[in-house]
């Protein structure tokens, strides 16, 4: 049984009231809350067994060791990889594609492309632009259409032997679109193409299988999965994490050094240089642990009732408009309503207790297809009600009779 009231029990911050408002907590795409066990376990470490890892002899040092790596093995499980050492530590989604995009400083040549869609996060597009710049390729883009969907025919004519790398996002943040990446993947690897997934908004909602996507890179930050921020992760196939140079120098990355030469460390610490975030590495499992007890399917079903109900509650505004109407999505409904500024509406709403976000959500490009300067985004977890949806509707209802 899914018992909603079971599973917000376990959210402290979900009893808590904003501008004397019982809060109502809709913009999980920018970070989901935290379980009381996830909270826990980071009081835990630091309380019981604060300790580096990987270096001390010393009990407490193996005993904080075995939860890191215990950690890792959980997330391997999670994302199917094939070997834990293909899951790398890192501060979140936005590290995990600089590691990339940086590697590929070493492959790309002036004449290679790189492929990018058009409705990628802002760290999904300025890291492959850097990457550009310092070798010479050239950045193409894959459009989309109004409905918010990637243009997979225009995708396909894109592809050519010029093509090294192409980076899509599973879901997108803005507009709650799942896009179709095993075909995506499919297409690039008849071109020799590597293929990175930022799963950052798809994590939370999917449990991807990186063996059957046959993807390359795949990469996820905690804070979206009900674990803490600055942790996330890349998974990398093992013969691209060894072709890839290390992305940072210092300590636990190295085999042997020398000041004629350094050797690096083996997967995955050859890419982990310098102290890693301990507790958060321990706590991204717990934060795993919890959301595959409850399942990822029925996760699924119920916020997909949540965005059915708040598509059809909301769509009996009068102006208002939803941007993203894919008929594969997750539980994101972005809008605006007339010609208000997304801003106002939100400042409005947040006095009666409803965190929403507004804005260009670090998707210009959406935006400027569009031709908006942003929206009103509420994004749906596991852990919301459709009562809430219904105070969302009211609290619109006042925003659009102050602002019109």
């Amino acid at each position: 049984m899914f018992d909603i009231q079971k599973i917000r029990a376990d959210f402290p911050i979900l009893t808590e009231k904003v501008n004397g408002k019982p809060l109502v907590y809709l913009d999980n795409a920018a970070t989901s809350q935290k379980p009381q066990v996830v909270i826990d376990s980071i009081v835990n470490y630091y309380t019981k067994y604060n300790a580096n890892i990987h270096r001390g002899v010393h009990t407490l040092s193996q005993i904080a060791t075995n939860a890191f790596e215990e950690s890792r093995t959980k997330l391997q499980k999670h994302f199917n990889a094939k070997k834990n050492y293909e899951i790398i530590f890192t501060s979140g989604t936005t590290h995990s594609i600089n590691m990339i995009a940086t590697g590929f400083s070493a492959i790309l040549n002036a004449d290679d492309e790189v492929l990018v869609s058009t409705m990628e996060h802002h760290s999904n597009i300025v890291p492959w632009q850097m990457l550009c710049e310092r070798t010479g390729a050239k950045l193409k883009v894959i459009p989309m259409n109004n409905e918010g969907e990637l243009l997979l025919d225009e995708y396909k004519k894109l592809l050519s032997s010029k093509t090294k790398v192409v980076f899509v996002n599973h879901v997108s943040n803005a507009l709650g679109t799942i896009n179709p990446i095993k075909k995506i993947i499919t297409e690039a690897h008849k071109y020799g193409a590597a293929v990175l997934i930022d799963g950052a908004q798809s994590s939370p909602h999917i449990k991807p299988d990186v063996q059957d996507l046959d993807v390359d890179f795949y990469v996820a930050s905690a804070h979206k999965l009900c674990g803490p921020t600055g942790i996330g992760i890349l998974y990398g196939k093992e013969e691209w994490l060894q072709k890839l140079p290390p992305y940072q120098g210092g300590g636990e990355m190295i085999k042997q050094v020398t000041f004629e030469k350094t050797t690096y460390a083996d997967l995955p610490h050859k890419f982990e240089a310098g102290t890693p975030n301990i507790s958060g590495g321990i706590a991204f499992g717990v934060a795993i642990d919890y959301l595959n007890s409850i399942g990822f399917d029925n996760i699924a079903a119920y916020e997909n009732e949540l965005l059915q109900y708040a598509t059809k509650k909301l769509l009996q505004i009068e102006g208002l408009k939803i941007y993203g109407t894919s008929k594969q999505k997750t539980a994101v409904i972005s809008f605006n309503i007339g010609n208000i500024h997304p801003y106002d509406i939100g400042a409005i709403i947040d006095k009666l207790g409803i965190a929403v976000r507004t804005g260009h959500h670090c998707a210009q490009p959406i935006m400027n297809f569009y031709n908006i300067p942003g929206t009103v985004r509420a994004s749906f977890a596991f852990y919301n009600t459709f009562e809430e949806i219904d105070l969302l509707y009211e609290a619109l209802l006042k925003a659009k009779m102050m602002l019109e």
